[in-house]
């Protein structure tokens, strides 16, 4: 590992950021350089300020109970639902009428989107979905029953009663299911996050930054869908930023300023299994509906990561505290590989690894408490983001959030793709489909939501309002 950073550094003190490859051995002497100049790596700076901008609604519908209401936003869907006056059941019925109201493509849109993911889950499938129901109805059953009742209504509602797999442009009670639960049974999501407060912030309180890395579909499809929703549920609300027709936490603030978010853990050497498994982004929402500090839905992820089907990181703030809940699967406990742990700014880090920067806490896609499993030393992407987080943040004494925007903004997220190298290992990527700042002194939430058009470096952060 201190070799992977002595050869990052110097490719940064040099003027090139791309990691090297096999490409990069000595090349005959009229061979072109693979090297990338920093120009290449870096856009013009835009220097952003700390407010974000307001976005115009331009169309609202309501169920007919009044239970739901969506808002087309110019970057996002505005969702409120509200759990006070109604069941689960009939809040889920709700929201799925008002998505059809409010986006009649959906089912056209999301269906496509489902499929390549089932595809890149099960990739030796054929004709027989039988595989994907038992796992998604396994892992479904295993929600707590309010939720499980608000899901399966949701299905069943969206679907039309309609049944089984068929790619057929419209969205089954068992696809509903199944875009559902992608995290529990199909994975495929990387992210990072970085959390500054005290010296390194310009307000001394806490500013929560969460990169969402996700398959954002061949057509781009996930960002048709980009959605705030405000769930009302009197002291266990929350407010959720992911997609239409998730139910489940992907990032979210709940009303006690506690801010969590789901990051992979790159632990596929576990043998999957979902029997006797709970859903870890339902239990999340869970732990937001029912704890008030960072520390206790940390706990609470901690000591449940067992029961989950695969290792993740869990990003959870508060305006005292930062974590990463670094839950380890049963499998990867019982091998010796993991373990289960809340680490803080101050935990021991794994050997090799470094941070130079007090009042911080990155987050990347792989555990970082000493002891715990390492997919640093053998996944450059993890060791380089974490390493040019570390290196921007001791760039500055501190940070306003416009600071933070523009750190966070600098690459190019296409670069080399016109020359048809493999991508730089960048921090923000081609799949980065949300960016979420946190801001503490003031409550407010900012995200730039990555265009229909797709990932491009004009990034334009969204004011949501507040926790």
């Amino acid at each position: 590992m201190k070799k992977i950073y002595a050869l990052v550094a110097a490719l940064v003190l040099t003027g090139c950021s791309r990691v090297p490859t096999y490409k990069d051995v000595p090349a005959p002497a009229k061979a072109a350089s693979t090297l990338v100049p920093v120009s290449d790596t870096y856009g013009e700076t835009v220097a952003y300020t700390d407010e974000g901008i307001a976005d115009a609604c331009h169309g609202e519908w309501t169920s007919d109970d009044g239970i739901c209401t969506i808002k087309k936003m110019d970057h996002y869907w505005d969702v409120t639902i509200d759990y006070e006056n109604s069941t689960p059941a009939e809040a889920g019925q709700s929201y799925a009428k008002t998505i059809v109201a409010a986006f009649p493509d959906y089912a056209a849109v999301m269906e496509p989107y489902l499929y390549e993911n089932i595809i890149a889950g099960f990739p030796a499938l054929k004709d027989d979905y039988e595989p994907v129901r038992d796992r998604i109805y396994t892992l479904a059953e295993s929600l707590r029953p309010e939720q499980r009742e608000e899901l399966y209504a949701f299905a069943e509602t969206i679907s039309g009663g309609v049944r089984g797999y068929a790619q057929d442009g419209v969205l089954s009670y068992d696809e509903a299911l199944t875009f559902d639960l992608i995290p529990e049974g199909l994975r495929g999501t990387a992210c990072s996050a970085l959390s500054l407060w005290g010296s390194k912030t310009v307000s001394g309180e806490g500013l929560s930054l969460r990169l969402l890395d996700w398959q954002i579909g061949s057509e781009n499809q996930m960002c048709t869908s980009h959605a705030v929703v405000h769930a009302k549920k009197g002291d266990r609300s929350y407010t959720g930023i992911s997609f239409l027709g998730f139910n489940s936490i992907v990032s979210a603030v709940n009303d006690d300023g506690v801010f969590a978010s789901i990051l992979d853990v790159g632990s596929d050497d576990e043998p999957y299994s979902c029997e006797a498994k709970k859903c870890y982004t339902w239990e999340l929402r869970y732990a937001l509906e029912e704890y008030s500090t960072a520390e206790e839905v940390g706990t609470f992820m901690v000591e449940n990561s067992s029961s989950f089907t695969w290792s993740h990181n869990i990003f959870v703030t508060d305006a005292v505290s930062s974590y990463a809940a670094e839950d380890a699967v049963q499998s990867l406990k019982a091998g010796g590989k993991g373990r289960a742990v809340l680490r803080g700014s101050d935990t021991p880090l794994l050997g090799g690894l470094t941070w130079d920067n007090e009042d911080s806490l990155c987050v990347v896609n792989s555990f970082a408490a000493n002891g715990n499993q390492d997919f640093f030393s053998n996944n450059l992407h993890n060791t380089v983001r974490w390493y040019k987080y570390n290196e921007w943040v001791k760039s500055r004494d501190c940070f306003s959030e416009g600071d933070v925007k523009t750190m966070i903004s600098r690459e190019k997220v296409q670069q080399g793709m016109e020359r048809g190298e493999a991508l730089t290992r960048n921090v923000r990527v081609p799949g980065t489909v949300q960016i979420i700042l946190v801001d503490y002194s003031t409550g407010n939430i900012q995200v730039s939501f990555t265009p229909v058009t797709g990932p491009d470096d004009n990034v334009i952060f969204t004011d949501v309002g507040h926790f």
